[in-house]
This record gives C-alpha cells, structure tokens and sequence, in this order.
C-alpha cells in the first residue's frame, strides 16, 4: 500500500522576519452568493409565510361566522316556533318550518314525533333536481291541497313577515301574535336550552322547550365551505399576483440600494489595475454602507502604505548593497595591487615591509566595515542588551581616557554634574556610541580640533550626552541624512581619516535599543561646529535584555566641574 505525502509539508524553518506561511486553502472560503437574489428571495418568502398566515386567520374568522350565522338562522326559528306552540297545529307547524327546506322533528312530551321536509341524508345529497317535488326531496307539496304548507306558502309565514319572531303579525293566519301573548302570558312556550350538532354538510339544532317537547331542525350547511373555497382561491390569486408585483418592485429597490457596493467594486479594480490613489469617502459613515466602506479605505491606506514602504526599504537595501559594494572594493583592490606587487617585483626590504603594511591596513578597513555592516543588521533586527546600572559620568571619563591614548592631538573636554548620574543601559554599547561620536568629531576636525562632552542630567525621566566640536558643522538639511548609512558629506570625504559611513546609524540603532535616541541639533550661538544628543532613559529596561537591574534616579547638579586635556 503506498501512502501520498502531504503536498503543503514544510521541511525547513522560517526565519524571524521571513515570508509568511501559505494560507490553509482547506479552509472554507467565503460563501459569495448573490446578495440581490438572496435578499429579494427572503423578502419574498417573509412576504408569502406573512399572506399565508393572513389567509388562514380570514378563512378561519370568517368560517367561524358564516357558521355562527346558521346557528343563530335556526335558534330564530327555534323560538319563533316556540312562540306557535299551543296555537297552530303541530302538523301546521311543521309545513311552515320545512318549507323553508328546514328538516323538522317535532317530539312532544309524550314522545309523539311529527317530520316533516328532507331528512338530514337527502340534504347531505344536496338539492332536488328540477321538476322534482313532495317533502322526500325537501322540496315544497305540489298541489294547494297540501295546505299551508304548499308551495303558495311563502317561507316568512312561520315565523312572521321577515322571519323574526319578534314581528307581532302572523301572516298565515291573520291573528295578531300580541294580542295572543298577552291574552295568556303564564302560558307562552320558550326554548329552554339548546344542543349544536354540526359538520362540512349539515347543522342540526335539538332546542328543548318548556313545555317538554322537542323541536329538532337540521339545515344545509355546505355554502359555507363552498364560500370558504371561492375565497381561498381568491385569496391564492390575489397572494400570487402581489407576490409577482413585490418580486419586480423589490429587485428594482435592492438594486438601487446595493448600487454602493457596485462602486466600492469599481474603485478596487481600479486600483488593482494601478490607480492607488482612488478612495471611495462615504457621504455617510455611520451606515452599513458607510462603516464598510470606511474600512475600505482605511485597509487601502494601509496597503499603499506598506506597498510605499517596502518599496522604500528595497532602494534602501539596494543603495546599500550597492555603497557597501563600493566601499569594500576600494581595500580589496588596494590589498589586491600591493598582493600583486609582492609576488611580481623583487624590490628592496622597505617596499616590501610597505607594501605587507598597506595590505594589512587595507585588510583591517575592509574588517572593520565588515562588522560594522554586521552590528547594522543585528540592530536591525533587534539587538540583545546586557543592561545594568552604569554611572554615566565614569564611563564617559574612560571613554575620553581611551579616545585620548588614540587621538593625542584631539583636544578632548568633559562636562559633569556634581555626583554620580546612574543610568541602566548596556556599557559596552553606551562607550560603542560615544566612540562612534567622538570618531565622527575627529573627522571633522581633521584629528586636531576641540570636542566637548557635556553631561546633561537636570530632567527627571532621562539623561542626555552631547558631543559637540568646532569644525564645519552640518547643514540644516543634512541633520537627519547624516544618520543615513554609507552616508558621508563632502567635507568628510576631504579628510584623510573618511569612514564608511556607518558609525552614526549603528550609533543611533544602538541608542533607540536602548529606549532613547540620538539627533543632530543646530548648534549655539558662535558656535559653527556640529553639536549631537544622546538621550537614555532612566529606568528602562527593554524586551530581549540578557540582565536588568533597579536604577536610583540621578541627582540634579548644583555645580559643575570641568576637566581639560
């Protein structure tokens, strides 16, 4: 069985500051279905589940009162008969209430029945055909000998002109109904209670009277469903064409509202295809809209930032891949010529002790510009400092001790405040910094001019050292160049001692390791020459220190005292 490697495996290490590893492209992407579709469809389907419900509560509501309609049709009835017992006949009573193609049962106390109309099967049949007739089709009697119940009986005679019981004039009989109420009111006939039986075809309602006789009338009952029907259908229709208009309207209106981000699309191809400037600046940012499209911009100054950045630091790194080229060519051909002139000519003892001297200081350039460009990198990327409390005022003494064994015609000045000025920094990188300063001032001077050191301790949060000499100075628009690196100006390059061009940007990595900083100020009045501060905080300690330690903060000086060369 063979087994497939992994196509993403990684076999090495990525190194601190490297490329950023590969996206997973396992992970899920982003779901990019159309916006406008997915939001005219859940409209549209709120809009149907909205109908839906609205059409179930009218079907419900209003079968609920087309039903209620026929009950109240027959408790009418009911009691408009009830009102008739004891002065129509029974059999009378009966005709006049199924004419009105009522089913009727009437059951006496005794339990004597009287029926009359269509039975409740031949009303679930439905109705008669034409033509048809006689009460077992629920039909009216053919003929006036069946009485009153015939069809010249118009449906109002038992219950009174327009049906209502309380209508005081019998039309079949010509008797007023109040003057038969009030000739016997003990004795009037009222409907005690009343049982509801119903279903989709038929009504049947069973009202107890108080007389103890029953009345039992059972009505047609399926135009209610069929009216139920038509306006479901009605409502069906009316949903599907509102549907079908809101559908239109709303993909008119998501597009408009969507229009936006069309834009914000047009703006992004446009700048993938060069044109960085273009932002979209919302009228309004505290929208949906406005917030995204805030962001937008927000990322693409981001991006051109970084993009202006890295572009920046690739001509950097090629001027200085470049210079650093330069710089060390100039030994190596020098070592190179005096190499070649050994192993050629013969010459006498002292050419040849010249020339082994001249390669060897060529060599030892080309080493010290080596590691120069070294510590830049390393300051680059993050020196490690070995801080401890150091008093600044002895270290500088030493470091001038030191420059003095070096450069004996440099006249070299210190200035220090009364008492110790402690501070925790790294010594060894704090004199590297110095030396670095005091190299730049021999430079200028021509290895002959004055430097002063000046210990300056009067803030509380930080210490400063400033180097400053008498020679040409630095102009207004070089103070900041000067930290540049392979970086010298022409007066630099006229000495005979011109460095490389490293020293103060190493001098100013190390002070900004350290939490401080290191500039080129104007200098003072009648004084031309260039002037340097080193600032070092007090008390800090930074990410990556090998030692840290507490540090007393320094004492303000009352007096200075000077010490000369």
């Amino acid at each position: 069985m063979t087994r497939r490697r992994p196509a993403a495996l990684s076999t090495g290490h990525h190194p601190r500051g490297g490329a950023a590893p590969a996206p997973d492209t396992a992970a899920p992407g982003l779901r990019t279905g159309s916006l406008r579709v997915r939001t005219v469809v859940a409209v549209l389907l709120l809009l149907a589940v909205l109908l839906a419900a609205l059409a179930v509560t009218v079907e419900l509501t209003l079968g609920q009162r087309l039903r209620a309609q026929v009950v109240d049709r027959l408790s009418d009835r009911a009691a408009a008969a009830a009102a008739l017992v004891g002065t129509v006949d029974g059999d009378e009573l009966a005709d006049r209430l199924s004419a009105q193609g009522l089913s009727v049962v009437i059951r006496d106390a005794n339990g004597d029945a009287i029926v009359a109309g269509p039975s409740p099967d031949q009303l679930r049949d439905g109705p008669p055909s034409l033509g048809e007739g006689g009460p077992g089709r629920g039909g009216p009697a053919s003929g006036p000998a069946d009485g009153p119940g015939g069809a010249g009986t118009d449906a109002e005679d038992a219950t009174g002109t327009d049906g209502d019981s309380s209508n005081g004039t019998d039309s079949s009989t010509g008797t007023d109904s109040g003057d038969a109420g009030s000739a016997s009111s003990s004795d009037a006939v009222t409907v005690t209670s009343s049982e509801v039986r119903s279903d989709d075809e038929v009504t049947t309602l069973v009202s107890q009277l108080s007389d103890g006789s029953t009345i039992t009338l059972t009505t047609d009952s399926r135009s209610v469903g069929e009216t139920l029907v038509q306006l479901r259908w009605v409502m069906i229709g009316a949903s599907a064409a509102f549907l079908l208009i809101a559908a239109i309207g709303l993909a008119l209106v998501v597009r408009a509202t969507l229009r936006p981000l069309d834009r914000m699309t047009g703006v992004a191809r446009s700048i993938a295809h060069g044109d960085r400037g273009r932002r979209l600046r919302p009228a309004r940012r505290d929208t949906e809209i406005g917030r995204v499209a805030v962001a937008f911009d927000e990322m693409l100054d981001g991006v051109e930032g970084a993009e202006r950045a890295a572009l920046d630091a690739e001509t950097r790194v090629r001027a200085f891949v470049s210079d650093a080229a330069h710089e060390l060519r100039t030994p190596v051909a020098g070592m190179r010529a005096a190499a070649d002139t050994l192993v050629r000519s013969p010459g006498t003892a002292d050419e040849r002790e010249r020339l082994a001297t001249h390669v060897v200081r060529e060599a030892e350039r080309a080493s010290r510009l080596i590691d120069d460009m070294l510590l830049m990198a390393r300051v680059d990327q993050g020196i490690s400092l070995d801080v401890a409390p150091v008093d600044l005022g002895a270290s500088l003494l030493a470091d001038v001790e030191r420059q003095r064994l070096r450069r004996p015609s440099l006249d070299l000045r210190v200035v220090l405040p009364d008492g110790p000025v402690v501070v925790t920094a790294d010594a060894g990188r704090v004199s590297q910094i110095v030396g670095n300063l005091v190299d730049n001032a021999a430079r200028a001077t021509g290895g002959t001019g004055q430097v002063t050191l000046w210990l300056d301790a009067s803030r509380v949060d930080e210490v400063s050292v400033l180097v400053s000499d008498d020679g040409p100075g630095v102009a207004a628009g070089d103070r900041e160049r000067v930290f540049d690196r392979l970086v010298r100006l022409d007066e630099a390059r006229r000495s005979g001692d011109g460095g490389a061009g490293l020293g103060l940007p190493i001098a100013r990595g190390l002070a900004r390791a350290h939490g401080g900083d290191l500039v080129c100020e104007a200098p003072g009045v009648g004084r031309p020459g260039a002037v340097f501060r080193l600032t070092l905080p007090v008390g800090v300690v930074r990410a990556g220190s090998e030692a840290a330690a507490a540090v007393g903060a320094p004492r303000a000086a009352s007096a200075l005292r000077r010490t000369a060369g």
